[in-house]
């Protein structure tokens, strides 16, 4: 199974099929929480959605095109990252997330998405990865703020979210930035 260890406390896992149940109560027992900037939570109301969609996830993986995967806190999962998509092309892609309401405040997405972007950049060889966050979500914004992101512009219009739409802000970061991060 890929996973991705990122301290003594987090570990990145690939969804599997049997993460379903525990998945669905992580968003049953969140939904008000993750329901105010993810359209899809409001449409996922048993664990055998997500029976249905984790093969796909997989599927995802298996065609080297991103991935979905569990963050586990202390051996809880608290929340998901992944890969959206990768344009090898143009050796690309973008990192999404969402984090239970509880495991807030621990630096558990902030160094999720480190592990990440040294992943993404260090063993896939990509050049650039994005991050897109609703305009008025701080707490999500506070991420790739904190992990020196350059704040790329806004995409107006560009989600719709229970039935209006509102704006993303765009974050990049590239290789070398990261590397300048790394190794000031």
């Amino acid at each position: 199974m890929f996973t991705i260890k990122v301290d003594q406390e987090i570990e990145i896992q690939l969804f599997q099929p049997h993460h379903s149940p525990n998945l669905f109560q992580l968003v049953e027992d969140n939904r008000i929480h993750l329901n105010e900037w993810l359209p899809w939570v409001e449409n996922m109301h048993s664990k055998y959605q997500f029976d249905s969609i984790i093969p796909i996830w997989l599927q995802q993986f298996a065609e080297n095109n991103g991935f979905n995967a569990g963050i586990i806190y202390n051996d809880n999962l608290v929340g998901s990252i992944g890969l959206t998509q990768i344009d090898w092309y143009n050796k690309q892609t973008s990192i999404g997330y969402y984090l239970a309401a509880n495991a807030e405040g621990h630096g558990i997405m902030t160094r999720s998405v480190q592990a990440l972007l040294n992943y993404a950049f260090f063993e896939l060889g990509l050049n650039r990865v994005e991050i897109r966050c609703g305009e008025k979500n701080i707490k999500s914004r506070a991420i790739p703020e904190r992990l020196g992101f350059v704040k790329e512009g806004k995409i107006r219009d560009g989600e719709q979210l229970h039935n209006h739409f509102h704006d993303l802000i765009i974050y990049g970061m590239l290789s070398r930035d990261w590397n300048k991060i790394l190794n000031p």
